[in-house]
């Protein structure tokens, strides 16, 4: 069925008795549940995929017009409304990594007396740490803080992998024990 343009009269004379109200009226009668089907498969969400559907209808109204053949307005219709939903999609994923990257970047802000309370607890440990006996110190420093591995701890420091593991252990033991009394 073709429909008329302003421009240009009908070609069937079936198709002037159609108004865009009576067209999208029908069309909205008999396919409206499906294409909301359809869109709640893409978007898995019933209140968006409603609001996908309705607007695919209100732009087919405007459009009425240019509509050369009836036969393909399911067709468009359809095409709209998975054209919706992926646009809908895409706004949605753009506001989740937009909330993802706010999160990311709320940081809990400690109180005055926690960040006072940390600072002195980051002081005594490096100050036990300093009273350490030199190797033990180097041994705790190079490991927690260089993030060394027992081989490079020990190249790095002229001993074996066994006295490495000796003088951090005993380090270790040192810093809990000094720790214990001061915190």
């Amino acid at each position: 069925m073709q429909v008329a343009t302003p421009d240009e009269p009908a070609r069937d004379e079936n198709a002037r008795g159609w108004s865009a109200d009576d067209a999208i009226g029908a069309l909205f009668a008999a396919h409206y549940r499906g294409l909301v089907r359809l869109a709640v498969l893409l978007l898995h969400d019933s209140g968006l995929a409603e609001d996908v559907v309705q607007d695919a209808y209100v732009a087919l109204h405007r459009r009425w017009w240019r509509l050369r053949d009836a036969d393909k307005a399911l067709p468009y219709l359809r095409t709209s409304v998975v054209n919706g939903a992926r646009s809908a999609l895409r706004k949605r994923g753009v506001a989740e990594r937009h909330l993802a990257r706010e999160e990311a970047q709320l940081q809990v802000v400690a109180s005055a007396e926690t960040g006072a309370l940390s600072l002195l607890a980051h002081r005594e440990v490096l100050d036990a740490v300093r009273r350490l006996p030199t190797r033990q110190r180097e041994a705790i420093v190079l490991r927690y803080y260089g993030e060394l591995s027992e081989a490079e701890i020990a190249d790095a420091m002229g001993v074996s992998r066994g006295a490495v593991k000796s003088h951090a252990a005993r380090g270790m033991a040192a810093l809990r024990q000094s720790l214990e009394r001061t915190l």
